[in-house]
């Protein structure tokens, strides 16, 4: 237990234990359904969604583990959890930059809409740069202002789903995870989050060598958007602090 909240807290994340599980830990094999309730929370306890009551009714989240779910933190966190216990996780900026996104199809679908309504025709890269709203204030702040998030989650669920010794089944689970390492690497170079991203764009060469292409063009890219990212910094603090400029003449105030 110590050990595996040392390896959160060097990936930015720091977990609370609210109430114990039962059971032995699972080992969550990619494939493994897991069900959990969920509260998602701003650090000054602002909240912003929460299974239980999201559109009027309880309906908890499922995850197949391993599809590369675009908010991959919540894959992270689950792991380290027993059925049934229940604990809070304070997670770094780093790892909640796409939860705007997410908290939206979210949204979209306790109401019964399409998760995809109001990005359909932009992708995850052009809403974030562009200042397209998210249709609610709370996700347009966060996505204008990205910041640490905290995560409490009610394991529910975990039972197994895929039959990894089946051809078939193993066939389309790499063509799922190609997609998946692609979105979600372009979704990551979206925000400047350059690791990540080469590192979903490795993993998409690594399962499918063919999109080497595809990959290199998303690649190049993002260094064009971190060249002009540089740029625009550099030139915002242009002059700032140059002490060769003149000071002004001082002016003196009377007290009175």
């Amino acid at each position: 237990m110590e050990e595996e909240g040392r390896k959160l807290l060097e990936e930015g994340i720091r977990k609370k234990l609210i109430s114990p599980g039962r059971g032995e830990l699972s080992t969550f094999p990619n494939g493994t359904k897991v069900v959990f309730h969920y509260r998602s929370s701003l650090c000054d306890g602002t909240v912003l969604d929460d299974s239980r009551t999201m559109g009027g009714r309880s309906k908890p989240m499922e995850l197949i583990l391993g599809k590369k779910f675009k908010l991959a933190v919540w894959e992270r966190i689950v792991i380290t959890m027993r059925k049934g216990e229940v604990a809070e996780f304070t997670c770094d900026t780093k790892h909640t930059a796409l939860y705007p996104l997410v908290s939206q199809s979210l949204r979209n679908i306790s109401v019964g809409k399409d998760p995809l309504e109001g990005q359909r025709h932009c992708c995850g890269i052009a809403q974030i740069h562009s200042h397209h709203s998210l249709g609610h204030k709370d996700l347009d702040h966060l996505q204008a202002n990205p910041q640490p998030l905290v995560f409490a989650i009610e394991l529910l669920e975990v039972s197994q789903q895929w039959a990894a010794s089946s051809p078939n089944k193993l066939h389309e689970w790499i063509h799922y995870n190609v997609k998946a390492y692609y979105k979600r690497g372009k979704a990551h170079a979206a925000v400047w989050n350059e690791k990540e991203a080469r590192a979903d764009f490795a993993k998409v060469l690594e399962l499918d060598p063919s999109l080497e292409a595809s990959v290199n063009r998303e690649l190049k890219a993002l260094e064009e958007r971190l060249r002009s990212k540089k740029q625009e910094e550099k030139g915002r603090y242009k002059g700032l602090f140059d002490f060769n400029a003149q000071p002004a003449a001082a002016t003196t105030v009377s007290p009175f």
